[in-house]
């Protein structure tokens, strides 16, 4: 028997609450190498394992509500037993978001929500969170995708699922605004709000802090420089102390209050800093594409 054939296969159950995100999940799978299957019938998976059986290749079988014969007890059963094969190693990912955002989502899209059945949206995933809650309990690992847009989760499942990326540290720096909720998954969290803020000058309100003209007015804040950094100082500081510790994964958050404007020129300041440091950062721009709107930033000043 070969070196490669006794090593076993990566098998991950990925499931959840419908509009949380599993077909951007299984779409990033596959850009990773996984093979990738969804609503596939759930009777069927000894067959396909049985028939990929020496495969090298990691895969990836979604289910969810609309799968033929999805039963979640006779599901856990199934995985239960594939668990105990020597030849396989078996994950289970549960993706999960809080209803009113998934409520927000579908009525966004105009999609039915597969148990709805004619219902408001609401009782379909109320219905639905009731039928997987032992799929969650006794999921792996959970995602919640709350606050996620879909860059934010591709770069989740990444940083979770990328072959031979073990020993570095994977940097993501991010933007946000506190107005629409703290982001989910933050190592270090700076509060740029004490800058002066573009949204109320009329002319930069619908820019962003990508636009040169934002980018120059948040310079010529006198505090934004000294500010700045010692941000920028502490966050290379810290990066090699966060690799000594074994950590693969840091994610630096900038905030403002819609995060359009300040947060989203830290971010872009601080990822160029690090690529001149030597890192190759991820840069994620939360709120970037929301509306920006008085109601969120308060009254003018």
């Amino acid at each position: 028997m070969s070196d490669e054939s006794s090593s076993p296969q990566q098998i991950l159950l990925v499931t959840g609450m419908s509009g949380a995100g599993k077909s951007t999940a299984l779409e990033t799978l596959e850009d990773l190498g996984w093979e990738a299957i969804d609503n596939f019938p759930i009777r069927m998976v000894p067959d396909l394992l049985s028939r990929n059986e020496g495969s090298a290749a990691p895969l990836a079988i979604g289910v969810d509500a609309r799968t033929r014969g999805f039963v979640p007890v006779e599901i856990r059963a199934q995985f239960e037993d594939l668990s105990a094969r020597p030849d396989l190693s078996v994950g289970t990912l549960f993706l999960d978001c809080t209803s009113p955002e998934i409520e927000r989502r579908y009525n966004e899209t105009r999609r039915r929500h597969p148990l709805a059945q004619g219902r408001p949206v609401r009782e379909g995933i109320r219905a639905e969170r009731e039928l997987l809650a032992p799929l969650r309990k006794w999921a792996q690992m959970v995602i919640d995708t709350s606050g996620y847009g879909r860059n934010h989760l591709q770069q989740a499942m990444r940083e979770r699922f990328a072959q031979g990326q073990t020993g570095s540290l994977t940097i993501t720096v991010t933007s946000f605004g506190f107005a629409r909720g703290m982001p989910p998954i933050a190592d270090l969290v700076f509060d740029m709000r004490f800058l002066d803020n573009p949204h109320w000058v009329e002319d930069l309100r619908e820019q962003t802090g990508r636009d040169r003209a934002v980018a120059a007015h948040i310079e010529a804040d006198p505090t934004f420089a000294p500010a700045f950094a010692k941000i920028a100082d502490l966050v290379v500081s810290l990066i090699p102390l966060y690799a000594a510790q074994g950590r693969a994964y840091l994610t630096v958050a900038f905030g403002c209050t819609g995060g359009r404007h300040r947060s989203v020129f830290s971010a872009e300041t601080l990822a160029a800093r690090l690529k001149d440091e030597g890192y190759e950062p991820t840069l994620i721009h939360r709120d970037l594409a929301a509306r920006a709107a008085d109601t969120v930033e308060g009254p003018v000043p």
